[in-house]
């Protein structure tokens, strides 16, 4: 019986392995658990176009945006566990919402494998022309003198853009009022029209319409400014100190999925990532290039979820 074991193990570790050299057959579907247009969009796009030119087969972009991307998270975490349906995982997804929800229809450590992060990148508070203040120190000062007066936009309840307004408010003294939309696409365009006035976002959503003049930058969710954009101050110049807010964005599988296939696509994603015209467009966007391996990558999420949680529970934020 033992030597049939080690038999079977054998056989199913050498058809795994071809397996994964063989990989990919047929196309690839990618989730993305927000609406189209969005960060996610800007982002895994170009990963994909390179996918699809190193293997020849197609990535499916399958946008599921919804519910503080719980239903495109559940639904990755219902597909086979055979490398043909990946999901773009998310600060908000692994990090966030095991922290702010008190039932969760997925667990990001049973239910998935980290394959490889792509991005993680500092926000920006933008804010409509309407807005008087123009810089962080403006801003807080006018916060201050009518508390509740300023609107900010973000990804939903619970999101990472929310988490960034709870902990400027708490950090600054001063009281927000929240506007939670269905992803940062839906976001943008009440932004831009000037329903919202405020919005912690990545520069990708804020450079093409800086120089028409539709929206501006108050400053950088940091202590130190974009080497991109060297004349935008930073929040922590002006005495918030550990003022960090931000996201990061990367891909998982199905937990099961074959280690040589998990492999594979790591192998595949960090060299699309660290492709000249990928990261060059990366950068233009103010996006921070982050590749590692997936223990590396795992590590990296169970870290933020600790981080994560004392955010939460210093701004006492819980979601049903």
């Amino acid at each position: 019986m033992r030597a049939l074991a080690v038999f079977l193990l054998v056989v199913t570790s050498g058809f795994t392995v071809a397996q994964a050299q063989d990989y990919p057959t047929r196309p690839i579907r990618l989730i993305i658990p927000f609406p189209a247009g969005g960060n996610g969009d800007t982002l895994m796009r170009p990963v994909a176009g390179k996918l699809v030119e190193r293997w020849g087969q197609q990535v499916v972009i399958d946008n599921r945006g919804g519910a503080n991307t719980i239903i495109g998270t559940e639904l990755a975490a219902r597909s086979a566990p055979d490398g043909y349906t990946l999901l773009m995982t998310t600060a908000t997804s692994m990090a966030i919402n095991p922290n702010v929800y008190a039932k969760l229809p997925y667990d990001p450590n049973r239910h998935f494998t980290p394959i490889a992060p792509v991005t993680h990148y500092s926000y920006v508070l933008a804010a409509h022309p309407s807005v008087a203040p123009s810089t962080p120190k403006d801003l807080i000062a006018a916060a201050r003198a009518k508390p509740a007066s300023l609107t900010f936009a973000s990804t939903g309840n619970g999101s990472s853009g929310h988490l960034a307004g709870a902990m400027l408010e708490t950090m600054a003294g001063i009281r927000l009022v929240h506007v939670p939309y269905k992803g940062s696409g839906p976001a943008s365009i009440d932004f831009l029209a000037g329903h919202v006035m405020l919005n912690f976002t990545g520069m990708a959503i804020v450079v093409p319409h800086l120089k028409s003049g539709r929206l501006k930058v108050i400053g950088v969710c940091s202590e130190r400014r974009l080497a991109a954009w060297p004349d935008i101050p930073a929040f922590g110049e002006i005495g918030l100190k550990g003022f960090e807010a931000g996201t990061w964005f990367g891909l998982a599988a199905p937990a099961g999925t074959p280690r040589p296939i998990i492999d594979r696509l790591n192998e595949a994603i960090v060299a699309a990532v660290r492709s000249p015209d990928v990261s060059e467009r990366y950068a233009s966007l103010g996006f921070d290039l982050y590749t590692a391996s997936p223990e590396e990558f795992a590590r990296f999420i169970a870290t933020d979820r600790a981080r994560t949680a004392a955010v939460v529970k210093a701004a006492n934020i819980r979601l049903d």
